[in-house]
């Protein structure tokens, strides 16, 4: 072979055979004149001997500026890719074949990519003196295999984000409470986006705000907070309002004033993702989803948390119409109860019995007040029809055909009272285990009587209070205002002045409930409505119990008309049916014996007195009665010869009389001893 100086492309010989593979010089000459591949010489100092020009030509120089020059002059920082292998060709003698070569040449912008064969050329006595380089570039076979690789990661990546679609989709259809399935949600969408945090907020349309409804941050502090979020001066408010998703830095969120946003930073996150959730018919809320690592979400992944917010933005339309749906069924079912249990009177006045001047003051009173929506306070002892006066309020007012609600504050116990007024939601304490609707919300668009007020305790007063000035409450466990429009009467036995006096009842309230006070006066100042409210209990009682009482004794009803009725009409309405119990004919039957009406005023200890034993005697009769019905049918209560029908009552009536009254089988069982 020649040496280096004499070397020259004329020299090699075009191959021929496939033996020649072993002979580098005929190599050499095979290619040398290729137009692809490219092929050079270099000496021990890897300076260039020789090159093809297609080996120049993929340098960008031409071959004649390639003479004399090392790899290093021509390639610059790239002969750093190859030099270690010239070198162990050099070192040891044997070739080394296809090294793939990706570097940047310094005539290209963009990176090269080459398959490079190196073998030694040896002098006679066995030693490397030259090397051959034989090169083929790949560079655009190359680019389609990244390209096709780049298509199969984008088709895989998208296959993956429709399976998590889909997956979102299968866990809104299978779980109604879009709160309660929200971290199954999260952790879903974490294995494409890897965020650290994920909430959503909806707008609250009566306070214009934003309440957090479920978050999902495994790896939270505990530092953010639970209050509801201005729309006007935090990220998730912004996406909102511009109704597009937008993707927040770490610098971005610290120009925001709102609490959230320093909360979220204190947390660590360094990005934030918000996405409005639409629907035709108003924007309903925010996804939020916050990563700790810088620039965690790019614009590409706003087209997959679209299509996600409006999964999401549709379940939760669905769940609030189901909602309203089931509150309004409720609501309906609750007032037709409410309705069937407190049958209205077919005209205003005819359940109010008398006509007496005080009566009739008062029922002008009604009918003066009861156009008007101002509040009643309707004061007056126990018994005195406190609540038939409310009802005619209601009946002459623009609501009477909208509910009337009636709540006895002393007959809740005071801390259902709350509960039993205003509501709940689910959770909100020990047992609330599904929403309640409040008499409040019951009362919407009717009147509200609230029986006993005095009886509400001080700490459930100012909320009271608001309603009758703003017309508003939340229920409890729920920071959702609920706007109520109703017509609040109230009634009350107790001083409420007095009560005012001794710090025991707030007055704002007091002053608030008593636009126009009512003053029932009791039935010892209305004698003489006595007698026709005796007359008409007799006659319900009687048809009530297929009685046939067709009159009274003139000393009875004398002497009735004459008592001062501590218990007022309760108590006459009580004594009459104990009466027509007792009645076996067609007069009515009372046990006066031990009556001295009119002798003592009312509440004295004598009166008190004469109470007592005019009760114990009445009790003696009815007991008396009852037992010798129940021998007549031979203890038999129920079925059509029973006890329970020939006394004119139900079955069980009759069961908690003789319970009350201690009336036992043995007592009618065995004849009464003479």
């Amino acid at each position: 072979m020649p040496d280096s100086s004499q070397f020259t492309p004329e020299d090699l010989i075009p191959f021929s055979h496939a033996g020649a593979l072993a002979d580098p010089e005929k190599l050499l000459a095979a290619y040398f004149r290729s137009s692809t591949v490219g092929v050079c010489v270099l000496d021990s100092e890897l300076r260039y001997l020789a090159i093809n020009n297609a080996l120049a030509a993929m340098n960008g120089i031409p071959a004649t500026h390639h003479i004399g020059k090392t790899i290093k002059e021509v390639l610059g920082d790239a002969a750093s890719a190859v030099q270690p292998e010239f070198h162990r060709v050099f070192a040891t003698g044997e070739p080394v074949d296809n090294i793939e070569i990706s570097v940047v040449l310094p005539t290209r912008l963009e990176p090269g990519h080459w398959i490079g064969h190196f073998f030694p050329i040896k002098d006679g006595a066995g030693n490397v003196r030259r090397i051959a380089a034989v090169i083929v570039e790949i560079t655009e076979q190359k680019k389609l295999e990244l390209s096709l690789k780049h298509i199969g990661g984008k088709l895989g990546q998208e296959k993956e984000r429709l399976q998590m679609l889909s997956d979102v989709s299968a866990i809104l259809a299978s779980e109604r409470d879009v709160q309660q399935a929200f971290p199954r949600i999260s952790a879903r969408i974490r294995r494409i986006l890897h965020h650290e945090y994920a909430g959503y907020e909806l707008h609250d349309r009566n306070s214009g705000l934003l309440v957090r409804q479920a978050e999902d941050f495994p790896m939270g502090k505990g530092l953010l907070s639970a209050l509801p979020i201005s729309p006007h001066n935090s990220p998730g408010g912004l996406a909102l309002r511009e109704r597009t998703a937008l993707i927040f830095s770490k610098e971005q969120m610290q120009n925001f004033e709102a609490e959230t946003a320093r909360n979220l930073l204190e947390e660590g996150l360094r990005s934030l993702c918000c996405v409005p959730l639409l629907r035709p018919n108003c924007p309903l809320g925010v996804l939020v989803l916050g990563s700790t690592r810088k620039g965690a979400f790019h614009p590409d992944d706003l087209v997959l948390l679209n299509q996600l917010a409006a999964q999401f933005a549709v379940a939760l339309e669905n769940q609030r119409a189901t909602a309203e749906i089931e509150a309004l069924k409720k609501r309906f079912a609750e007032e037709k109860s409410y309705l069937e249990a407190q049958t209205r009177p077919p005209s205003d006045f005819t359940d109010i019995i008398g006509d007496s001047p005080a009566l009739k003051q008062i029922l002008d009173q009604v009918t003066t007040v009861a156009p008007s929506e101002a509040t009643v306070l309707i004061l007056g002892e126990t018994g005195t029809g406190k609540e038939l006066i409310a009802r005619a309020v209601h009946r002459l007012s623009r609501r009477r055909d909208f509910p009337f609600v009636k709540v006895n504050c002393a007959a809740i116990p005071t801390g259902l009272l709350e509960s039993e007024l205003f509501g709940h939601e689910r959770g909100a304490f020990t047992g609330a285990i599904s929403q309640k609707v409040g008499r409040m919300e019951l009362a919407y668009g009717g009147t509200l009587f609230l029986d006993e007020v005095g009886e509400i305790p001080l700490e459930l007063q100012p909320k009271l209070l608001r309603v009758l000035q703003d017309h508003e409450f939340e229920r409890l466990g729920s920071n959702r205002t609920i706007k109520v429009d109703l017509r609040l009467v109230a009634a009350t036995n107790r001083d409420l002045a007095k009560e005012m006096a001794q710090h025991e009842f707030r007055s704002d309230l007091f002053y608030r409930l008593s636009v126009f006070p009512i003053q029932v006066p009791p039935l010892r100042e209305r004698r003489e409505d006595i007698p026709q409210l005796i007359r008409h209990f007799v006659h319900r009682f009687a048809t009530r119990m297929q009685r046939r009482i067709e009159t009274i004794p003139k000393e009875t009803m004398q002497r009735l008309t004459a008592w001062s009725w501590p218990g007022n009409i309760r108590e006459l309405e009580n004594l009459m049916e104990r009466s027509v119990i007792m009645s076996e004919g067609s007069a009515l039957h009372v046990p006066l014996s031990e009556v001295q009406a009119g002798l003592h005023p009312p509440g004295s200890r004598t009166n008190r007195s004469m109470e007592h034993s005019l009760d114990e005697t009445l009790g003696n009769a009815e007991r008396e009665h009852i037992l010798r019905v129940l021998r007549d049918t031979g203890g038999v209560i129920s079925g059509p010869n029973g006890a329970a029908r020939r006394l004119g009552l139900k079955r069980t009536t009759l069961q908690s009389k003789m319970q009350r009254l201690k009336i036992t089988r043995q007592d009618y069982s065995t004849p009464p001893q003479d």
